[in-house]
């Protein structure tokens, strides 16, 4: 029970909201998946829980056993589980207004009362910012040694400006940095797939020199990629250089979470 089973955990942050952080964590699992290792994706956004309508998993539910939560499994080769507030909900509408101590005790929770089978890789969508969650779970992960952070930002000052707070909240929890991936760094048309730098290009890059740190690769928006993640989740084949250039920032992090600790 719990994640004693799980070799490494990835927790993906952001500095601000609307980044793409959740798609990225989403993308990034399904990647790792598609590798061939067992993963799970946990949503601690308890507020705002997105994980499930992306992967096309809404109105599923978790389930209680007498050894605790089972995650909501994928396929039958249980290769992929996840675990929601949104699968907590009886009405997907209900906001969660909750004061910080019951959403620290949820996220213990997940982490203590879930039965995660074994994994290869746990991936964590954090809501935005440093939160409670964030202090919550990062302090119930210090005895787990293969724990590092995959920062998401966008190409604009603001959104770097973010991240950097973001870093020296990793800095202070003595958490690893695996990278900053650099989201929206441009948009590809989905008529002759040219991509347009319409927000900037290339903040998280300098951010990632600037802070000694890895940058693990930039993603455009590109709508057909973005609208394929229930495809994804159900292992239907697509094609997409959007996704080869997951497949890379995937593989930097796999080799960088074999030397960072």
């Amino acid at each position: 029970m719990g994640i004693k089973g799980v070799k490494n955990i990835i927790l993906v942050l952001s500095g601000k909201g609307g980044v793409g952080k959740s798609s990225v964590a989403a993308h990034l699992a399904l990647t790792l998946r598609d590798l061939n290792f067992k993963v799970g994706l946990l949503d601690v956004d308890l507020c705002g829980p997105s994980i499930p309508l992306m992967l096309g998993l809404e109105g599923e539910v978790i389930h209680q056993s007498s050894d605790g939560w089972i995650p909501v499994f994928t396929d039958s080769s249980q290769s992929f589980a996840v675990v929601s507030m949104s699968f907590l909900l009886n009405d997907k509408k209900d906001a969660v207004v909750w004061r910080g101590p019951k959403k620290n005790a949820l996220i213990k929770q997940f982490l203590s009362d879930v039965c995660w089978p074994k994994l290869d890789y746990l991936v964590v969508d954090f809501p935005p910012g440093t939160t409670d969650e964030h202090i919550t779970l990062v302090e119930n992960l210090k005895t787990h040694k293969n724990t590092a952070a995959v920062l998401v930002t966008t190409p604009q000052i603001i959104a770097v400006s973010d991240v950097m707070r973001e870093i020296t909240f990793c800095k202070k929890g003595s958490l690893p940095i695996l990278g900053i991936v650099e989201n929206m760094s441009g948009f590809v048309c989905p008529n002759c797939s040219e991509c347009s730098a319409i927000f900037s290009e290339g903040g998280g890059e300098k951010l990632a020199k600037t802070s000694d740190l890895c940058f693990l690769g930039s993603l455009p928006v590109d709508s057909v990629f973005a609208a394929s993640i229930k495809k994804r989740c159900k292992k239907e084949t697509i094609e997409s250089e959007t996704l080869q250039k997951f497949h890379s920032i995937a593989e930097l992090i796999i080799n960088n979470m074999k030397t960072i600790m």
